[in-house]
């Protein structure tokens, strides 16, 4: 194995900002090793919404940052009994937009076999953000069945964790509505298994919902988009509904009147993938079924576009630009 150099290259956040605020740098510092830590050397890094909330300050971080919350590689020191150099690793983690990084060893986890570097990068955040919201958040269970599934709509329904969603909530035997935008998102969110789509730039989503389910309206709603759809979530929303909130792709949903839930009795939830596998039991238990999932052909990981580490600022404008079908990773 290749020494471990005294500096690497990777992406600075100096201030927060445009696209511009990723700098890339060849003079980093290599992280040192803390207790139960390994050191990884990455090979992909996958690209998630989180990343811009960091880099523009939506989410606060100290300065200067960097950023990057997934990646996959080979462990080349290890202060944990549990892995060993050359061990092949995935994590969801801080810090991964780097050429090596320090991860707590409680949040990687081993690659089994037939899982690559690249496919790991590539599903173990949105993956496990989708498992868990679908089981944890939904309460959606396989065993339901296809013809007792809920009534569930997924928003972007092409995108990368949307994409996801509509795939496990298939296996789950879920009734899917996804909603997208353009002909060419709307087929790939019916290609992925949403049974009925709804083009949101042509279509009048409300009314097409109400037709759909006959009146009944959504039971799960899951929407990642956040301020521009949540009057519509409301308006679509079944009685005892639940309204899954977990991303603010056009803003953050402003602060609203609680009294509002009461007209339908609905739920709403802004559950943290992160607070749904705080223990090593609940990693262990969802990174091996999402694995499962993959390794048995039950759950596509559809990779839009790689891009070279330094050209991050491009696959930011990508994502942010509504421009992608799928996950976006950076080869390290």
């Amino acid at each position: 194995m290749a020494p471990i150099p005294k500096s690497m290259s990777g992406i600075l956040i100096e201030e927060n900002g445009g696209v511009e605020a990723l700098k890339w740098k060849t003079d980093l510092p290599v992280p040192q090793l803390q207790d139960d830590e390994i050191l990884v050397r990455n090979e992909f890094a996958g690209v998630n919404y989180i990343d811009t909330y960091f880099r523009t300050g939506l989410y606060k971080a100290p300065l200067p940052l960097i950023t990057g919350k997934e990646g996959a590689g080979v462990v080349v020191a290890s202060s944990s009994p549990n892995f060993k150099e050359g061990d092949r690793v995935g994590y969801v983690a801080d810090h991964s937009y780097a050429e090596l990084a320090a991860v707590p060893a409680s949040k990687a986890i081993r690659l089994p076999e037939g899982i690559s570097t690249e496919q790991a990068a590539s599903c173990l955040l949105q993956g496990l953000t989708a498992l868990t919201f679908v089981r944890e958040a939904g309460g959606i269970k396989q065993e339901l069945g296809i013809s007792l599934g809920p009534w569930t709509l997924v928003h972007a329904a092409a995108g990368g964790t949307g994409s996801l969603l509509v795939q496990i909530l298939s296996v789950m035997g879920a009734k899917i509505i996804g909603t997208a935008g353009g002909s060419e998102k709307c087929g790939i969110a019916k290609k992925n298994g949403a049974g009925w789509v709804i083009d949101n730039r042509s279509e009048d989503v409300a009314a097409r919902v109400k037709e759909i389910t006959s009146g009944h309206g959504v039971d799960v709603i899951f929407d990642g988009v956040g301020k521009a759809t949540f009057d519509l979530d409301l308006e679509i929303i079944a009685r005892k509904g639940k309204l899954i909130i977990f991303g603010n792709a056009s803003g953050p949903v402003p602060p609203i009147d609680i009294l509002k839930l009461g007209a339908k009795n609905i739920s709403i939830l802004r559950p943290v993938m992160f607070n749904y596998t705080v223990t090593r039991e609940e990693w262990e238990q969802y990174s091996a079924e999402l694995f499962d999932l993959i390794l048995t052909g039950k759950l596509n990981i559809g990779i839009h576009n790689t891009y070279a580490l330094k050209d991050v600022g491009q696959a930011h404008s990508d994502l942010e630009g509504r421009k992608t079908t799928g996950k976006l990773i950076l080869k390290i």
